[in-house]
């Protein structure tokens, strides 16, 4: 699926593609509409019809991923909320030997994700996975999500690399799209990213099901 030997940096996002992004569609889909509910007299049903087009409306733009503005909008500990469900923090399958090659690898492994920087730490946390990274970046530091073009040259500001020559793995294809416009030159999405749903079909971009289809890459680290 990938010649190694055209890459130079390796560009991973974390929910969706390296965590099961059960977590985050629960977190939002579920708990926050039921304790948000329960705070202002709402039934499931009736949280969900308010909530759902609130969230829906910042798709695509920094707020949407960012805590604070959530925590102020719902007023809701937003952070202490995610802290309540971290038993269901979840590697997705192979990941972890997926990452552990590309750490005994010649590769620049970056992690790049919209995750706020209060979600991130949770995640790393209890996952254990930031010793597999050269660089961990959160797209708050450059102001812009991985949606907007603003975002990569930003990036490339803060660390210059080859974007012909890096492979950039992610589940979002409105985040794919905005890689391709900047000129990366290797992109895979993730057929599965949610594993109590079922795997996508009909993908603008060529889909991995398990990281082991990317195996073996060269390992040339001592």
């Amino acid at each position: 699926m990938i010649d190694w030997s055209l890459i130079d940096t390796v560009l991973l996002d974390m929910d969706g593609t390296l965590l099961d992004l059960h977590f985050d569609n629960y977190f939002w889909q579920e708990f926050v509409p039921e304790v948000w509910g329960r705070q202002n007299g709402h039934t499931l049903a009736e949280s969900k019809q308010l909530l759902y087009p609130r969230l829906e409306a910042e798709r695509g733009n920094l707020n949407w991923y960012c805590l604070d503005h959530w925590s102020a909008e719902l007023g809701l500990d937003i952070v202490a909320l995610k802290q309540e469900i971290r038993h269901l923090l979840a590697i997705r399958a192979d990941a972890d030997v997926f990452l552990k090659a590309l750490a005994d690898s010649s590769k620049d492994v970056w992690m790049i994700t919209n995750a706020h920087p209060d979600a991130l730490r949770l995640k790393l946390d209890h996952t254990a996975i930031a010793g597999f990274f050269d660089r961990i970046l959160s797209s708050h530091e450059f102001g812009y999500p991985k949606e907007h073009p603003e975002f990569w040259h930003r990036l490339q500001q803060t660390v210059p690399f080859t974007p012909a020559r890096a492979l950039f793995i992610d589940d979002s294809i409105s985040v794919l799209r905005a890689a391709r416009n900047y000129g990366i030159g290797h992109l895979l999405t993730i057929a599965q990213p949610d594993s109590k749903l079922p795997p996508r079909e009909g993908l603008e971009f060529v889909a991995v099901g398990h990281f082991r289809e990317l195996l073996p890459i060269p390992a040339i680290r001592a």
